[in-house]
């Protein structure tokens, strides 16, 4: 029996979803399990990720393999094709057509598949080879900033480890003055090839790991591996607006590459605050009043994000009551137009009354229409007793 997961469920659609729903949902879980696009730790979960949901969508792209699929499962797909053979006629390019290269460094398909040693085109069509110049890879760090510095922007610096070329070698891996020779096994490609047909799967070398040559007297410094694990400071300029999962992009801060360097992506983690809660782009505060306020009405002082403002409270304001400063909020990451502040307004009602205090409320109440108990609490105790 077959252990793999439906293909439907590792899509996560129905079984009556169409092609067009099928490369909408291939093309957004490609784009957020391309290994160059989580951290380093998570890379290889990342690529068997990526294997799997290619080969779902390989099936189910294919009318003729989809419909074997439906009928047999996964039997039917292993009974009539090969593991490679899975992938072929596959129409993956048109699913990024027209999408940009995202900041992964050259056609984000090619990058895709070539990152994980797969050439699913045969002929001129071919993948790159490992050997070719290419964007180094991407990294993601988090950092956590305040609301007010969420709301008017700063500037941060951050430790950011990395890999450099090494210094010694200059990114060769060899020992100055040596020279390297050419793998054997691939022939300088970098990269061994099976073929069928016009399918070809093509895999990184075992023997030279994809660089197409050996080193025959490694770097003493970087002791062959070609670079070296460095922390680099970096200062990120914070626009006004952002919140907690604002993603911003730093060109050129990744990882270093044969052609250019990967990028940065800072993710933005705003702490909670003692005294505001955001919602979009407002603020929400409380702050409590006395009932003679609350009944007579007054000016208060309320807390903002640029200091105390003075607010003007009516006569019979009611406890829960929520009022509105305009414009003193948080701005919008891309408008910069301001939000407003909610302000809850709490009448806290005395607990112990003094005898003038409790003359003066049962005044009021009689005033009101309203019966008035003056047998206290301990009195009543008393009565009871007797």
């Amino acid at each position: 029996m077959s252990t793999k997961r439906d293909y439907y469920e590792i899509l996560g659609l129905k079984k009556n979803a169409t092609l067009e729903e099928i490369k909408k949902t291939y093309r957004e879980l490609a784009l957020r399990f391309h290994p160059d696009r989580v951290p380093h730790e998570q890379k290889k979960e990342a690529e068997e990720k990526f294997k799997e949901i290619s080969e779902a969508y390989a099936v189910l792209s294919d009318s003729n393999k989809r419909a074997l699929y439906d009928q047999y499962g996964h039997s039917g797909i292993d009974q009539r094709y090969a593991e490679e053979d899975i992938f072929k006629g596959a129409d993956f390019s048109s699913v990024f057509q027209g999408m940009g290269d995202f900041g992964l460094g050259g056609g984000i398909f090619e990058d895709i598949f070539s990152d994980l040693g797969f050439d699913i085109f045969g002929g001129s069509r071919g993948g790159r080879s490992q050997g070719a110049r290419r964007k180094g890879r991407d990294l993601q760090v988090s950092i956590a900033i305040s609301l007010e510095e969420a709301a008017q922007g700063t500037e941060k610096t951050i430790n950011v480890p990395r890999y450099e070329p090494c210094s010694t070698c200059g990114g060769t891996g060899a020992k100055p003055g040596s020279k390297k020779t050419t793998c054997p096994q691939c022939r300088g490609s970098g990269r061994t090839v099976v073929s069928n047909g016009y399918f070809q799967l093509a895999q990184t070398c075992p023997r030279c790991h994809g660089e197409g040559s050996l080193t025959q007297s490694p770097c003493p410094t970087c002791k062959g591996e070609a670079r070296m694990r460095v922390t680099k400071k970096i200062k990120v300029s914070i626009p006004p607006g952002v919140d907690t999962g604002s993603n911003l992009r730093v060109r050129g801060e990744g990882e270093a590459g044969t052609a250019a360097r990967g990028d940065l992506y800072v993710v933005i983690e705003v702490s909670p605050h003692p005294l505001f809660q955001r919602h979009n782009n407002d603020l929400l505060t409380e702050i409590t009043i006395s009932l003679s306020k609350a009944i007579l009405g007054s000016e208060v002082e309320v807390p903002t994000l640029n200091g105390h403002v003075r607010m003007r409270v009516p006569p019979g304001t009611q406890s829960g009551k929520i009022f509105r400063l305009k414009d003193k909020g948080v701005p919008d990451v891309h408008t910069r137009d301001f939000g407003d502040e909610l302000v809850k307004v709490n009448v806290q009602i005395p607990s112990n009354l003094t005898a003038a205090q409790r003359k003066v409320i049962e005044e009021f109440a009689v005033l009101s229409g309203e019966t008035v108990d003056k047998e206290s609490f301990t009195d009543k105790i008393k009565r009871s007793f007797k």
